[in-house]
């Protein structure tokens, strides 16, 4: 999920009127008939351009916060957030701005909630290489609430490989790696992701199915695919729900969860995600169980955390079973 992309129209009116921000639509309504895009380059041109009202520290804490009243209501457990530092710092934002404010609404989601998290600062492919470092160098200074970085934005021209030593100073300094790959992008590029950034884990991921051996391979290794079906239709990867591999891909045994990418612009957090793909996939009970149960594997948790999560999916479906049965 990233947070930039929860920023729900009526939030985006707020901090414009907070800030004196012009934009270029009238109304709530008129910014969202806008989310409909052709490709992953539309959205992003939209994306970015909402971004605009984030300006200070209070900004990126209400954005923050609004996300976990969602996530709490939706009976969110975990969540390990992206955000866009460059975004941010290009348009002269300090980052211990955009840091501290997700920082103290993520503290308070746990306070309030209950819910963990952690934060990957996602570097822009579409950027150079040098601008990440001067990103990475400039992040490591916020320790432990930093789990990992990222590679996302414009994927298509722009491969992993050429991000090869920003990751390796990253994983240098502890940090896990996770990338985007093979959403326009080829499978060529999930190869790449895998062996010179040495990801843990693949965000969408889903032309993998074009390359067999590859899909082989993430099988047995069971490297997580973050995938994103509400998003890959609204991006036109998939012509619809009913078109998507995701169903192929968790029954050739790979680590497939499901995840809400931007959710405000695309139609829906993760439960929508759920519910979209169920309905329209025919996942059974035990399918979306597995979906589920891959989210806590793949998660960047300590294991403690991650068994106690698991075992409360497993007591939630024991439950829900013995419910139907008695029914």
């Amino acid at each position: 999920m990233h947070l930039e992309g929860s920023l729900e129209p009526e939030l985006t009116f707020e901090l414009a009127a907070r800030h004196d921000v012009p934009l270029r639509y009238g109304s709530v309504e008129e910014l969202r008939r806008a989310y409909e895009f052709e490709n992953l380059q539309d959205f992003l041109d939209l994306y970015y351009e909402g971004a605009r009202v984030l300006r200070t520290e209070r900004d990126f804490h209400d954005l923050t916060a609004a996300y976990f009243r969602r996530a709490a209501q939706a009976n969110i457990r975990h969540a390990e957030i992206f955000f866009d530092p460059q975004t941010h710092t290009t348009r002269g934002i300090a980052l211990p701005a955009v840091v501290e404010g997700i920082s103290a609404a993520m503290r308070e989601a746990e306070r309030t909630h209950g819910i963990s998290s952690g934060l990957i600062p996602c570097f822009l492919r579409d950027a150079s290489p040098a601008a990440a470092m001067a990103t990475l160098e400039g992040l490591l200074g916020f320790g432990d609430r930093i789990v990992a970085v990222g590679l996302d934005s414009a994927e298509r021209g722009n491969p992993p490989g050429a991000f090869a030593t920003v990751f390796a100073r990253a994983r240098a300094a502890g940090l896990r790696a996770v990338a985007h790959a093979g959403e326009e992008g080829p499978p060529a590029y999930i190869r790449q992701a895998l062996e010179l950034l040495q990801v843990s884990r693949i965000d969408h991921g889903v032309r993998c199915e074009e390359d067999p051996a590859l899909v082989t391979e993430l099988a047995a290794t069971r490297i997580p695919l973050t995938v994103c079906p509400l998003s890959n239709v609204k991006l036109r990867v998939f012509p619809s729900l009913e078109h998507h591999n995701l169903r192929r891909l968790l029954t050739r045994g790979l680590c497939v969860t499901i995840n809400s990418d931007d959710p405000a612009y695309f139609g829906g957090y993760v439960n929508e995600n759920f519910l979209g793909a169920r309905r329209a996939l025919g996942l059974t009970g035990d399918e979306i169980y597995q979906l589920a149960r891959n989210s806590f594997e793949a998660s960047f948790l300590d294991e403690a955390r991650k068994q106690s999560l698991i075992a409360e999916l497993e007591t939630a479906v024991a439950a829900h079973h013995q419910s139907n049965t008695s029914a």
